[in-house]
């Protein structure tokens, strides 16, 4: 009964309420973009900006809680269980694409070839790059290529995988130099990750005509990719967030949850970019 002494309860806070709004804006402002509305760059950096705020506002008050000992192991246990649902939340919501991406291969073209209704000539082929209405869909000039900066960047990632393992038990083994540099080696590699799939969307756009809206092919790609890259994102700055959190010694060997909340949605998107360099490059 020990570790039930007590459970904390947090005190009425703001930040859900902020959260809504800051998210809503940013999706109100995403769709007007797609669709060239001026008005969505509005919505979308005031959106942002709330977001970021509210990220580091937040995280700054459970840090606190947590430095304050107001959190026992029944609430550890607790962070786990949220930390296992939301990655699970996260496993689902690219299944939803990677369903997409299986249905149009194994089911759509086909049917659109075999149907002649809509398209006499169209030709059930994948990567899609001649749609059958050039004017509202462009063709690109070529699929992307799984041998350039797609397998840098798988390189990479798997490397981040290791590295950031590596700082895992420099904690639980008191290495604190270790820990703090294998640390900072997995944020300049998700660094490394994005800075290449910038490379590589600059490379689709102006060289392969590859954009969003360039049919099945183009949506599916940026669509998975992008999120993709995005979780990236959020994942580096959870890693350099952490990074800072060892430099003032807020972790112990038995007592490091967050690291290991953010070294388990790390290695989640390492297996996603595995999949995606399968599934959507190389396939």
């Amino acid at each position: 009964m020990a570790e039930h002494a007590h459970y904390y309860v947090p005190a009425q806070s703001r930040w859900p309420f902020l959260g809504a709004i800051g998210l809503g804006s940013l999706m109100v402002g995403a769709a007007n973009l797609l669709h060239h509305h001026p008005a969505g760059y509005f919505f979308f950096i005031v959106g942002a900006l709330i977001v970021s705020y509210i990220l580091f506002q937040w995280w700054a008050d459970v840090i606190k809680e947590s430095m304050s000992g107001l959190y026992s192991a029944q609430m550890d246990s607790s962070f786990r269980w949220g930390m296992g649902w939301f990655i699970f939340s996260e496993v689902m919501f690219f299944a939803a694409f990677f369903g997409v991406l299986f249905f149009v291969h194994e089911f759509s073209l086909p049917w659109l070839e075999e149907a002649k209704i809509l398209w006499p000539n169209f030709k059930a082929e994948w990567p899609l790059l001649h749609n059958p209405d050039p004017t509202k869909f462009p063709n690109p000039r070529a699929a992307m290529h799984a041998w350039g900066l797609p397998a840098l960047n798988t390189c990479i990632l798997l490397t981040s995988g290791v590295t950031i393992t590596i700082a895992h038990w420099a904690l639980r083994l008191k290495k604190q130099k270790t820990l703090l540099i294998f640390q900072m080696a997995t944020v300049l590699l998700g660094l490394s990750f994005i800075a290449f799939q910038a490379e590589e969307y600059i490379y689709a756009y102006t060289e392969l005509g590859l954009r969003l809206d360039s049919g099945i092919y183009g949506s599916t790609f940026f669509m998975l990719t992008g999120f993709h890259g995005a979780h990236v994102t959020i994942g580096t700055l959870m890693l350099l967030i952490i990074w800072f959190r060892c430099l003032k010694g807020h972790f112990t060997p038995e007592h490091h949850f967050a690291f290991e909340a953010v070294a388990w949605y790390w290695h989640f998107v390492d297996v996603v970019w595995l999949l995606l360099f399968v599934l959507v490059y190389w396939l």
